[in-house]
């Protein structure tokens, strides 16, 4: 970014006015949903990522001097658009050499907005969010750029959630961006024939982000409530702007199922229940109707697909009133699917630790021993270690926790093993 006094500053120093004096709740709210809105209607135009986060970090500047006291406008989106569109010109009359500003200037030229303020602007954050997710971009690039452009979350609160330096998080959303204009990477919903590839790369990163909430790598706590709910918010995003797409329908009941979980995960002290023993009045069950719903459509629009085939095994859970009453037979129906196509090791561990409920502990075990490829997977040894706990199997059960604690990184999954490996000893 170039300021008015001509002093470029580095990354880490750029200012991030999205949150910064906001002056009220309900500002920091309306900037947080019109961003990524507004972001994709200067990206369309401009194809350059810093030149339109510059213009609309600009914008929202403005609108922090002149919307506490003159009032919010009917359609903020329209406003923040028009005003950065203004900032842009100025910017780029000030930055860029003649050879490339005919062209970028043409095209802002026709981003003017219409006169009636109540036009709806038109909607891009499908291409935007393409954009972010192109396989040529690296996996924690794909996510830091999609909860930036279109989360609209501040590089602060990127880099809190991944437990990076705020500086290392400022460089690599720099180097995303410049990768996406370098590498001429196209602002586009891509082609038919690509559109299922690259769509599994969206869906992937959503889910990521809501893992990493759901179950922190190594945040001090085990669940993040707002990396949650940004995944929620970009899941219902997809499923507004793909009605009909049955897998991103499908990632969205999932997510809801889990999501109503969530307050009963951990105790009032923040150790780590397990699903069995949750009180099960603690569970949202408005998130889970909405759930149902969304399965619904997944299942009208089109085949079983992974997330829709997940949803279904999380929707049995998440109508079985007591533990002991749930349907373990058709649990290992729907996994026996989704190993056949989604074939993983995760998914293996899955359906095993299920026939173990269904079909016996030594029978489940015996399908753990067999997987291949997750020696160094803590929930194997934590999932190996249960079985052989409730078997009876209390010094084959005490190694397996062991095992457990040496490769877990959350420091509330670790305490509950070692409390685990107490029981057992």
């Amino acid at each position: 970014m170039v300021p008015r006094n001509g002093i470029r500053r580095t990354p880490e120093q750029s200012p991030d006015v999205l949150h910064a004096g906001v002056a009220s709740e309900r500002l920091g709210r309306i900037f947080r949903e019109e961003w990524g809105r507004v972001l994709a209607s200067l990206m369309g135009v401009l194809g350059d990522f810093e030149l339109a986060e510059d213009a609309l970090q600009d914008a929202v500047a403005a609108a922090l001097e002149r919307w506490p006291a003159d009032g919010v406008p009917a359609n903020p989106a329209a406003w923040l658009v028009a005003t950065a569109r203004n900032r842009a010109i100025d910017r780029i009359r000030r930055e860029r050499t003649l050879a490339h500003k005919t062209g970028l200037l043409q095209r802002l030229a026709e981003l003017e907005p219409a006169p009636n303020e109540e036009d709806p602007l038109p909607d891009e954050r499908l291409s935007l969010i393409f954009t972010c997710c192109h396989p040529a971009l690296a996996p924690e690039a794909q996510v830091g750029l999609t909860l930036r452009a279109v989360g609209g979350l501040t590089t602060a609160e990127i880099a809190r959630a991944f437990l990076v330096p705020e500086r290392t998080m400022a460089q690599r959303l720099v180097r995303a961006k410049h990768k996406v204009r370098d590498a001429g990477i196209p602002f586009r919903v891509p082609p038919e024939h690509l559109l299922a590839e690259r769509l599994g790369a969206v869906l992937a990163v959503v889910y990521l982000i809501f893992n990493e909430g759901y179950a922190a790598t190594s945040a001090d706590e085990l669940v993040r409530g707002d990396l949650c709910e940004e995944a929620l918010r970009l899941a219902k995003l997809l499923s507004i702007l793909l009605p009909d797409e049955p897998e991103a329908l499908g990632l969205l009941a999932l997510m809801l199922f889990h999501d109503s979980r969530r307050a009963a995960r951990t105790s009032p002290e923040g150790t780590l229940v397990l699903l069995e023993e949750q009180d099960r009045a603690l569970w949202n069950r408005a998130e889970i109707a909405e759930g149902e719903r969304v399965l619904a459509r997944a299942c009208k629009a089109g085949p079983r697909g992974l997330y829709r085939l997940q949803a279904e095994i999380a929707s049995v859970h998440a109508h079985t009133q007591q533990p002991e009453l749930t349907d373990w037979r058709r649990i290992v129906e729907l996994y026996d699917e989704l190993v056949v196509l989604a074939p993983s090791p995760v998914v293996e561990l899955n359906r095993a630790a299920a026939v173990a409920m269904a079909d016996g502990l030594r029978r489940g075990l015996s399908l753990i021993d067999r997987i291949e490829g997750l020696d160094d997977y803590y929930l194997l040894h934590a999932a190996r270690a249960d079985l052989l706990r409730r078997d009876g199997r209390r010094a084959e059960a005490a190694a397996s926790y062991r095992r457990a604690i040496d490769l877990a990184t959350n420091p509330v999954e670790r305490s509950f093993f070692e409390r685990r490996l107490a029981e057992v000893r």
